[in-house]
């Protein structure tokens, strides 16, 4: 008879159980670190509100352009969106309360392939869709700075 066995030894050896979630554990460190990172971060911006000048000093491309760049008000947005006030995070920044589900979902396909132990690929990392995100962002920072779409500007 054939004894089963694990990624360390025999299925039933204290290896096989001890070693795996230790792989795991390893695995899930950066997933986990980011998920840490962002949410005090987040939680940052909700204590302290960006609604009040210089409170995270100043854009460095408003202060020499005096014109909105494609980020100025995400911070703005992320403290609106942790009050639940999902106008005035849009009315800050449409571009980044439209791209914070993307970034959840990636991170979440992410953490999902570590902890299976699989490489993560997502089409969203493919040359064509960086470019056209990159085109998406300008375009973004150009129309805010339009009469037209003036509502765009935080």
């Amino acid at each position: 008879m054939t004894t089963p066995t694990g990624p360390t030894g025999p299925a039933g050896s204290p290896g096989a159980v001890a070693g795996l979630p230790a792989q795991r554990r390893a695995r899930m460190t950066a997933p986990a670190l980011w998920a840490v990172g962002v949410l005090a971060a987040v939680v940052l911006l909700h204590v302290r509100d960006p609604h009040e000048s210089g409170s995270y000093a100043y854009c460095p491309w408003l202060l020499l352009t005096g014109m909105p760049c494609p980020g100025c008000g995400g911070l703005r947005a992320v403290h609106d969106l942790t009050n639940v006030d999902l106008a005035t995070a849009v009315s800050s920044n449409l571009l980044v309360v439209a791209l914070i589900p993307v970034a959840v979902l990636l991170w979440y396909g992410w953490a999902r392939a570590r902890w299976r132990g699989r490489s993560f690929t997502s089409p969203l990392f493919s040359a064509p869709a960086l470019v056209s995100l990159l085109l998406l962002v300008v375009a973004f920072g150009v129309l805010r700075n339009v009469e037209a779409t003036a509502w765009l500007a935080p």
